[in-house]
């Protein structure tokens, strides 16, 4: 089985790190302006004071801005800390999915660079997407963030902060973490449901130029050329798995 080419584990590197970065620093710069309710047993503690200095906000509500839209669709931002999965799923089960977003990375490295599907430039980009959501979900889930509750215990949640409300029905709050989760989930998707048969192996250019070579290049006796084509066309098609990989993410 021929390696991916470098170009591929630098775009992966690149993304990843870059949608980790986005997720965090975003976070840090909603919740240290607006700052952070946290309820426990029934009473809120200020976790984070707001330094109010970047978003416009109600008196009454800290952590909470003014709507940047209104009418029948609203949006504003809204911090609050999840202990379970995307959009709320699991609640306490925060060690769970931080043990399985741990597996899941390390299945999606396996999946790339070990059995080679980094051949393909779209599952490259669709698993470097759920690979920087994994890892900032995860750098939350592990207290990383460093916010404690009031009896100084580390809080291990992942923070949210964007609200949309269409009508009375509010989507759950969530974060760029989430957004690149199910960006890369789709892009999944859409490979397994309208390219199911894919060469994932190497490039179309490759394949095509492969089996003109068996065909036609190969010297009489030679079976290396057909070989080389049996190999091929027994390539799985690894996208078939990857819905799974996106959901053992979150």
């Amino acid at each position: 089985m021929n390696r991916p080419p470098l170009s591929r584990a630098i775009l992966f590197c690149v993304i990843a790190a870059a949608g980790a970065a986005v997720d965090v620093v975003s976070k840090d710069v909603v919740f240290n302006d607006l700052g952070l309710q946290y309820m426990r047993d029934g009473a809120a503690h200020s976790v984070v004071e707001g330094r109010h200095e970047l978003f416009d906000f109600p008196e009454w509500r800290e952590g909470e801005s003014d709507p940047w839209l209104q009418g029948w669709m609203t949006f504003r931002l809204y911090t609050s800390i999840n202990h379970g999965a995307l959009w709320g799923m699991g609640q306490g089960l925060t060690w769970l999915f931080a043990t399985l977003s741990v597996l899941a990375a390390g299945a999606i490295l396996f999946w790339l660079f070990i059995y080679g599907a980094a051949r393909s430039l779209w599952l490259t980009v669709a698993l470097s997407l759920i690979m920087s959501g994994t890892l900032g979900n995860l750098y939350d889930r592990m207290g990383l963030h460093g916010y404690l509750a009031a009896d100084s215990t580390p809080i291990h949640g992942v923070r949210d902060f964007l609200l949309f409300t269409f009508g009375n029905f509010a989507w759950p709050v969530f974060n760029f973490a989430d957004v690149f989760l199910v960006t890369g989930a789709i892009m999944l998707a859409v490979q397994s449901l309208f390219f199911p048969e894919a060469h994932l192996a190497g490039d179309p250019a490759q394949n095509s130029a492969t089996d003109q070579a068996a065909a036609g290049d190969a010297p009489a006796g030679d079976s290396s050329g057909t070989a080389t084509v049996q190999a091929a066309s027994k390539t799985p098609a690894v996208i078939r798995d990857g819905s799974t990989a996106a959901e053992q993410v979150a």
